[in-house]
């Protein structure tokens, strides 16, 4: 399954950028996530796997990030594995003008396993949560203006 989501961002790419690159914010526009552990590489470098703990709904789900492409300010790319799920996720980054910037961002994902029918069934579920995600992420960074 693949889609793309899109938000604009009333802040310069800088800013955007600064905000997004950093582990410590992760917390602050991403309630559901519990714990971010880095496992291996250079930490926040392309290589480098990192375990990430989130609560989605009742249950907690452990995925193992990787960082495969770190461009920035224009691109940053990772693959997110879970049980039953891969996640390949392309962000971009486009200056609109001094004051704003778009983030745009590519996911594909495949399924195994049970998750195979979760994806077949619900694929707008994963769409609207990757869009919560950029409008969470806006609303952190909007806020700190």
């Amino acid at each position: 399954m693949k889609y793309s989501n899109e938000v604009i961002i009333n802040l310069p790419i800088k800013k955007v950028i600064e905000l997004f690159d950093s582990e410590e914010n992760l917390f602050k526009w991403q309630p559901e996530l519990l714990s971010f552990e880095h496992l291996s590489g250079e930490k926040g470098e392309v290589g480098a796997k990192s375990k990430m703990n989130y609560k989605m709904g009742n249950r907690e789900i452990e995925m193992i990030e990787t960082i495969t492409v770190k461009n920035l300010p224009k691109e940053f790319t990772a693959t997110y594995e879970a049980k039953g799920v891969w996640n390949k996720m392309k962000n971009y980054f486009e200056e609109i003008d001094d004051h704003s910037t778009r983030w745009r961002s590519d996911s594909h994902f495949e399924f195994s396993g049970f998750m195979k029918l979760i994806g077949l069934f619900m694929p707008g579920s994963f769409k609207k949560q990757s869009q919560k995600s950029l409008e969470q992420f806006k609303a952190f960074a909007e806020a700190g203006k």
